[in-house]
């Protein structure tokens, strides 16, 4: 059975400060973010009715923009509050949360310093990123055609929805090929991340992880650093260069999709999810869940 499309379902979407039924939340074909890619999102989960991490996500999300020269029309709290309204309204406690800022139609050119900037916010039931029988496992990637792009060249630390387009392309790639993600080099042919989730890599006891200076310095991947080190694990964030994944025991993925997802194999390397990965799978799951309000 085909999924139902996502400009069909029921439910609400706050739009510009009004919630509005979620069919009728449309832009005009001659908006420019979709010609122009000025547009800048977040992706985030709820767990038992609460967001996680939800104030650094609205804050990037705000950081994303300024760094596409505008500025959202919303505080901080003013985007928590919609994003919270929103799951509410919608009656769902286990959601993906799907925050989307974007240039209007007033201008329709390279330059559009007049065009009114538009938030939307809209939240669904999402179950986890890859099949759970697959997860358990470990997943299989590719290893994708393009690169990340040097900073110097792109607003690489914004997460914006033109810097996705070669994402797309390589995930249908590896997909196509049977796979079910793809991994990213960097400009300079060094590991960096998949095409949704940053990586990280186990030898010998200790988590390796690329630096994030031509990429999203993923919420998640930052967390997950955070739960190795209170488990005494020791983390490198260094240059990898794909030639080393041959000596790497463990491999895995982060992202607010993946959670922490591990990986079996990516082209010809091959991985053995194990105890450290099983860890830090358990300890991100336990982070996430609502904290009891109780005293």
């Amino acid at each position: 059975m085909a999924a139902q499309p996502f400009d069909q379902r029921n439910g609400y979407i706050w739009m510009d400060g009004n919630l509005i039924p979620w069919r009728e939340a449309n832009v005009h074909v001659l908006t420019h973010g979709l010609h122009y890619g000025s547009s800048v999102f977040e992706g985030e989960r709820a767990y038992g009715g609460e967001i996680f991490k939800c104030t650094e996500h609205s804050e990037r999300l705000k950081r994303s923009a300024n760094m596409l020269d505008f500025e959202i029309p919303y505080s901080v709290a003013e985007i928590d509050a919609a994003k919270r309204l929103v799951l509410e309204k919608n009656g769902q406690k286990d959601a993906y949360v799907r925050p989307v800022a974007w240039r209007g139609s007033e201008m329709m050119g390279v330059s559009a310093q007049n065009n009114a900037i538009h938030l939307a916010i809209a939240t669904w039931e999402w179950p986890s990123y890859f099949d759970p029988a697959e997860r358990l496992k470990g997943i299989r990637l590719d290893m994708a055609e393009f690169r990340r792009p040097d900073p110097k060249t792109a607003p690489c630390h914004s997460k914006a929805a033109g810097l996705y387009m070669i994402c797309t392309i390589s995930k249908h790639q590896a997909e196509r090929k049977g796979y079910a993600d793809a991994l990213m080099l960097d400009w300079q042919g060094r590991v960096a991340e998949c095409t949704g989730a940053n990586v990280f890599f186990i030898r010998d006891g200790i988590v390796h992880t690329p630096i994030a200076d031509c990429f999203l310095d993923g919420i998640t991947r930052r967390t997950v650093i955070d739960l190795a080190k209170r488990r005494g694990f020791e983390v490198q964030e260094r240059r990898i260069m794909p030639e080393e994944l041959e000596s790497m025991n463990e491999c895995f993925i982060t992202g607010t999709a993946a959670e922490v997802t591990p990986v079996s194999e990516i082209g010809p390397y091959r991985f053995q999810p194990g105890n450290m990965t099983k860890v830090l799978m358990e300890d991100y799951m336990a982070e996430v869940q609502p904290k009891s309000k109780a005293a």
